[in-house]
């Protein structure tokens, strides 16, 4: 099985200036967010994730692939941020970030304005700490 998300060259602004003026502007804020948390510079991943950082991953069934160690997609009902919950401390942030709901690998948000967004930071920078940057 061939991954079928990965990084492309699409400039991330480039993206984000098609999106609608409320999720390109929240956009805008999470790279900001993101960046400072973790030092490093977003990449689009496919056509519609904002990632920073990449790590290497193997599943239990043999199946390898890489994907950011963190990011954001802001898709038009609610913005997806992935890899917030891999730390043991997450879960103790993410009761303290304001409304939500979760997935496997994501934290869903209907409005950036409605979150703690220092929560959302330490949430960000222990979810980097959880994995190791690789190269492609």
């Amino acid at each position: 099985m061939t991954q079928k998300t990965l990084p492309t060259n699409v400039p991330v602004d480039e993206f984000l200036s098609t999106l609608d003026a409320r999720r390109a502007a929240e956009g805008a804020e999470l790279v900001d967010l993101y960046r400072s948390a973790t030092g490093a510079e977003p990449v689009m991943w496919g056509p519609s994730i904002v990632g920073f950082g990449q790590y290497a991953y193997t599943y239990a069934s043999g199946h390898e692939g890489v994907w950011p160690r963190t990011g954001f997609s802001p898709r038009k009902a609610k913005l997806s941020l992935y890899g917030l919950q891999s730390h043991p401390d997450s879960a103790a942030l993410l009761d303290r970030l304001g409304p939500h709901t979760s997935g496997a690998d994501c934290v869903y948000v209907t409005r950036l304005s409605a979150i703690d967004l220092d929560v959302l930071r330490e949430l960000i920078t222990l979810g980097w700490s959880t994995t190791a940057d690789t190269a492609l």
